[in-house]
């Protein structure tokens, strides 16, 4: 059975709140805000996205959001699965004091996400 908020009118505007895995306060850094606020940008800019309003909080992202196409469930799906792939390789990439930290959360999540 599918687990969380299904979005049944995939047409109208949704208030949305992805959260980071394991609540870790991930966008305290301004390098992966940025990455979320290039996210969005792309997704306005090329898959149709209406974004009335957001804030990023320390460890989760409050949006108002709507889809030109009316795939809603799709884009907010592409918008969370590129985003984590970027702040992923950014972590892994660039200085971060946490990095074997997060990664290990990271792990142990998607170890119990595919247990299931």
């Amino acid at each position: 059975m599918k687990e969380g908020y299904i979005i049944r009118d995939q047409t109208l505007p949704h208030f949305i709140t992805p959260t980071v895995v394991d609540w870790i306060d991930v966008f305290t850094r301004q390098s992966y805000r940025d990455i979320v606020i290039e996210s969005l940008d792309y997704c306005i800019a090329n898959k149709g996205m209406i974004l009335y309003g957001y804030v990023i909080m320390s460890n989760h992202i409050h949006m108002i959001v709507q889809s030109e196409e009316g795939k809603l469930s799709d884009l907010i799906r592409d918008f969370k699965k590129y985003t984590a792939k970027r702040i992923l390789e950014s972590i892994q990439v660039n200085p971060e004091s946490r990095r074997e930290w997060i990664l290990e959360r990271f792990k142990l999540a998607a170890k119990k996400t595919y247990q299931k």
